[in-house]
């Protein structure tokens, strides 16, 4: 390869966060190059809500409103009891003038989008069946071995991102197969399906509070009457096989579903049994490699911390490379970014998505609005508008500003103030979607 054509950057990984880096570099000239494992972009049932920091990130790097376009804005969110009481909620409406408000398209449309917007940059390519098996560094680049269609290759840039997911290779051969944290002893299977929640007058998402039958229903796709598919996740018996997990799902969306549903009254069209775990790497810089998203740090789905934390990893991280691409920063902005993105995990990520979960399986439904701080305050403030907004807005304090370490002091994207001043006289942090 000449060196003429050597990325600057390789991004491993071609889900969401990759493509996301990979597009908003390469907007601003750099050159990166994308590398899959896979043949194609996965298309396994996952998230679909991006709350106000990802739209935010999403924004940034031009892409908001195609995904809007192409999704729907959410506008209620609540907590209900198994039989459809609902407990508390959330008018996402109240929003609508906000560019960051939240947003919903399927993950697997995502990862469509970006792939489109990000091979038209001319300085960005991405390869597929490229499977890292190896790397290394020395003070001059970085580097990775593949095996390729082609035969194995070794591919060097200045800089090396893994974006690859919660089994990142490149993780594993930085820290080895383990990383801190700790696995759930509670099963999850999400699934897609097409059923008529809307005329049971569910909400576009919908948290369910029951110590077996916990589970979230929320919206995916919204046709002109309100029909379309919908995402269920739910909690089931730990240590059962994939297979024992399939077979009992009908079961499950008997008990859980309204009306009580046989399987020839809905559509199935993906099932995926998955353990959830809350971990974070050490660091998020070795040297010349860096880690975002899921390659990260991982965390339960509900809520959608995950997918959005990881988003905002990713804006945060475009703007430490940029700034050394451009001369605006040195190295230890990287160091910067590790700090900061580690400590956002931890002292949001990790509690509130926590919270997020065992507020449907550890307590009675029937005394939740009595016990539930964050239910109660759902409450409190539902006849008060801007508390409202205000606390839609919290997840804001994801986010955080890192071109203020630039040599300039100038901040590249003008909005120091809603990334760093989103802190609020309410402790606790909205819910900011459903993964």
């Amino acid at each position: 390869m000449a060196d003429s054509e050597k990325p600057w950057v390789i991004v491993v990984g071609a889900g969401p966060s990759g493509l996301l880096l990979g597009l908003m570099l390469a907007k601003k000239g750099v050159r990166v190059h994308v590398l899959e494992a896979a043949p194609e972009l996965d298309d396994s049932p996952r998230a679909a809500y991006y709350g106000p920091p990802a739209a935010h990130a999403l924004r940034t790097a031009g892409a908001i409103d195609e995904i809007r376009s192409e999704g729907f804005d959410p506008v209620t969110m609540c907590w209900r009891k198994l039989d459809g009481t609902y407990l508390a909620g959330m008018d996402n409406s109240l929003m609508h003038d906000d560019p960051d408000r939240l947003a919903c398209l399927p993950l697997a449309q995502l990862d469509r989008l970006l792939y489109r917007n990000a091979i038209q940059q001319p300085s960005l390519k991405v390869f597929f069946n490229h499977k890292v098996v190896d790397l290394g560094q020395d003070t001059e680049k970085a580097w990775v071995d593949v095996e390729t269609p082609e035969g194995p290759k070794r591919l060097e840039a200045t800089y090396i991102v893994g974006c690859d997911g919660a089994s990142s290779m490149v993780r594993r051969k930085l820290y080895g197969s383990d990383w801190p944290g700790y696995t759930w002893d509670r099963q999850i299977v999400a699934t897609n399906v097409a059923y008529p929640f809307e005329k049971y007058g569910y909400d576009d998402a919908n948290f369910f509070i029951h110590p077996e039958h916990w589970h979230m229903v929320a919206r995916l796709t919204k046709n002109a009457d309100g029909s379309g598919w919908w995402r269920c996740s739910y909690g089931e018996i730990e240590g059962l096989s994939r297979e024992e997990l399939i077979a009992r799902c009908p079961m499950k969306f008997k008990a859980m579903f309204p009306g009580n549903p046989d399987p020839e009254q809905y559509d199935l069209a993906a099932i995926s049994p998955y353990k959830i775990h809350q971990r974070l790497v050490e660091s998020m810089r070795v040297g010349r490699f860096l880690l975002a998203a899921d390659a990260a740090h991982i965390c339960n789905p509900f809520g959608g911390l995950g997918l959005t934390g990881g988003l905002v990893d990713v804006e945060g991280l475009y703007e430490c490379l940029l700034g050394v691409y451009e001369g605006k920063a040195d190295e230890s902005i990287l160091d910067k970014y590790s700090e900061v993105r580690r400590e956002k995990y931890q002292t949001i990520v990790d509690p509130v998505s926590t919270d997020n979960i065992k507020r449907l399986y550890t307590q009675d439904p029937e005394k939740a609005l009595e016990t539930d701080s964050f239910l109660k305050l759902l409450n409190d403030i539902k006849d008060d508008h801007k508390a409202q907004i205000e606390f839609m807005r919290s997840p804001m304090a994801l986010m955080y500003d890192f071109t203020q370490h630039y040599k300039t002091g100038a901040a590249a994207t003008g909005a120091q103030d809603s990334k760093n001043g989103a802190t609020s006289h309410i402790e606790q942090v909205a819910v900011v979607g459903a993964e």
